[in-house]
């Protein structure tokens, strides 16, 4: 086997954990602590889309059906595994990063469409955008969104979408099935802990990109090595994975530690020293306006 298709160790034991401590917490620890077995299903839940992050770039063998396998169940419910990752690769264009057209993960609005949009949910995208809303509201939101955008995407024939959305219905299966013969833990605790994992992505989504004139000014550089980092699979130093997206995340702080000053100048030093940096400042402050500030107004 060469080099480049090694197996990831890493990557195969952090799955593991993964889903050990889903099944602990479903099934054991739910018995007798039903708050603490919610606190590991939100955490297991955001690292198992982290995995399923990595896996869509390659990892961590070099048998793409053999890595979608090891990340079916569909432990966070939402996305489906197949469209989380043709969307994604889409926007690893890093010309069309924050476009609210061509970017699928954009959170910025054309300033025309924002103009004509309710001004009830205006304020509901206000809120959004203050890290506390994202927290709170984003997972909804991003809900609508995706499932809005996938009709419309179908409805005009782009390819893919029916058979990922069939895929996730075994998916999705196997973990009500999980849920109902084996697990103790109330419905409601379950489904609060699911839609909370994926608030903690939402952490760190929320500023991972700016709307900048230029496309290498858009890609943010978090320096925090602390749980989040390690929840996040180090893809909180996220210019380092956009140039270098084959890379496995446990590779990435030493390529960014050995190139540091390369990194924060290719990304015209879009920088945060941490998430608690991030929290004081956006916990209820917007980092950004929704439309799109550098998208012509008409």
């Amino acid at each position: 086997m060469s080099k480049r298709f090694k197996l990831e160790w890493p990557t195969l034991g952090m799955l593991a954990l993964t889903y050990l401590v889903w099944a602990l917490a479903t099934v054991w620890i739910a018995a007798w602590s039903v708050p603490l077995a919610m606190l590991l299903v939100m955490v297991s839940g955001a690292q198992h889309s982290s995995l399923q992050h990595e896996v869509l770039h390659g990892h961590p063998t070099k048998w793409r059906i053999l890595n979608e396998i090891l990340v079916f169940p569909a432990l966070t419910v939402a996305i489906p595994y197949r469209r989380f990752r043709d969307s994604h690769l889409e926007h690893h264009q890093d010309s069309i990063l924050t476009d609210p057209y061509d970017d699928p993960e954009s959170n910025y609005h054309d300033p025309q469409v924002w103009a004509r949009l309710p001004r009830w949910w205006q304020a509901v995208l206000r809120v959004n955008n203050a890290l506390a809303g994202r927290i709170l509201l984003g997972p909804l939101i991003a809900q609508i969104a995706f499932m809005s955008g996938d009709y419309k995407a179908w409805k005009i024939g782009k390819r893919g979408i029916v058979s990922a959305w069939l895929w996730h219905i075994p998916a999705l299966a196997l973990v009500i099935w999980w849920m109902a013969a084996l697990s103790p833990m109330p419905v409601w605790a379950w489904a609060v802990a699911t839609y909370f994992s994926l608030s903690i992505l939402k952490i760190r989504t929320y500023l991972e990109h700016q709307a900048h004139e230029r496309a290498r000014g858009r890609t943010v550089v978090i320096e925090d090595r602390g749980p989040l980092s390690w929840l996040f699979l180090n893809n909180n130093l996220h210019v380092v994975h956009h140039m270098h997206p084959r890379v496995p995340w446990y590779q990435l702080p030493k390529l960014f530690a050995e190139n540091r000053e390369r990194y924060l100048s290719r990304n015209d030093g879009y920088y945060f020293r941490n998430y608690r940096e991030i929290f004081g400042k956006y916990l209820f402050k917007a980092k950004d306006p929704v439309p799109h500030p550098h998208w012509p107004k008409g």
